[in-house]
């Protein structure tokens, strides 16, 4: 049953996507993702104008008077949400969390594939295939989607009055630690993109375009999503969070990483514990992008802080772009 806080915020969801979608979204979300082509309708008499190389002349001859081949595109694509819920994705320092970024996000493609006709399903994992739901049509089910990323991996009984939960593998340069993909203490599981990429490769029978929507703190998987890619067509959206990468001098904090409960002391008061933060981020993204545009996989990177709308958008217009060449 819905508790009348996620029900609020499905719907507020809703609104808000739902107008985005019918203004903007829908229309840029049509000309990138394209059906598996043309097929055969039907025949029709021929009337000035339509393109002779359309003739159908064996009905032509039958008749004695000319008849024209109808096509239309076979619009119907399967849209597959891959979206982490690893204990990461809790994590925000802004109005928002990153896994309630996800959700506003997941849900401007959900509604931009169901007002075009398409099947959306979502895939939730966290060191594997934690709960999924297979590609249907309609807004009913696209809220449905909505509402279980909502809902999914919520700990009521997690405290963050005493320590600032991030990533440790954003800073791990400073403490020396080496963390197993899927491993974890005090009963938490860390992200394994892999594993759900696996899941994937057997409920998915056609190609599909895949959103992998994570902040993408894992190794190894890299092999396993250039091959995801080969048959489908994946899109990596990578959640982010300015304070993972920029902390503020606050004296000696005590970090938690949200994914294993790694605990540590830092120094932000530091000048140089600070600037050596930033840079291990940025070359982890870098790498990152780096890593999956020589694959041929697009990225997308949204801050959890943000909008989530124009970095979609402008995601849209580049591969419209790119078609058009």
């Amino acid at each position: 049953m819905l508790t009348a806080e996620l029900a609020s915020q499905v719907k507020r969801i809703q609104v808000h996507t739902g107008r985005q979608v019918a203004d903007v979204l829908a229309g840029a979300y049509h000309s990138v993702f394209k059906g598996r082509g043309m097929e055969f309708e039907e025949v029709r008499p021929y009337v000035p104008g339509d393109d002779v190389r359309s003739i159908d002349w064996n009905v032509t001859a039958r008749f004695g008077e000319p008849f024209v081949k109808r096509y239309v595109e076979e619009r119907e694509l399967t849209v597959l949400l891959l979206v982490d819920i690893s204990g990461s994705q809790e994590f925000g320092s802004g109005e928002r969390s990153k896994r309630e970024a996800a959700a506003l996000l997941s849900a401007l493609i959900a509604f931009s594939a169901i007002h075009n006709q398409d099947k959306v399903g979502v895939l939730l994992f966290r060191d594997g295939a934690e709960d999924y739901i297979p590609p249907r049509k309609g807004q009913r089910h696209a809220l449905r989607v909505v509402r279980e990323i909502l809902a999914a991996g919520r700990d009521p009984s997690s405290s963050w009055t005493n320590r600032f939960q991030l990533p440790l593998e954003l800073v791990k340069s400073f403490f020396r630690l080496k963390r197993k993909t899927g491993s974890s203490g005090g009963g938490r599981r860390a992200s394994d993109i892999g594993r759900a990429l696996e899941f994937c490769r057997r409920v998915l029978t056609r190609k599909a375009v895949i959103f992998l929507v994570s902040d993408f703190l894992d190794d190894g998987y890299l092999p396993i999503l250039r091959n995801a890619n080969r048959r489908h067509d994946v899109v990596c959206v990578r959640m982010v969070d300015q304070r993972e990468s920029e902390l503020a001098p606050a004296g000696l904090i005590t970090l938690e990483d949200a994914e294993t409960g790694q605990v540590r002391v830092l120094d932000t008061s530091s000048a140089s514990v600070r600037q050596q933060l930033t840079r291990d981020a940025d070359v982890r993204r870098e790498s990152l992008t780096k890593a999956m545009r020589g694959s041929g996989i697009d990225v997308i990177e949204i801050d959890a802080a943000g909008t989530v709308i124009d970095p979609l958008l402008a995601f849209f217009r580049m591969r419209e772009r790119r078609l058009k060449r």
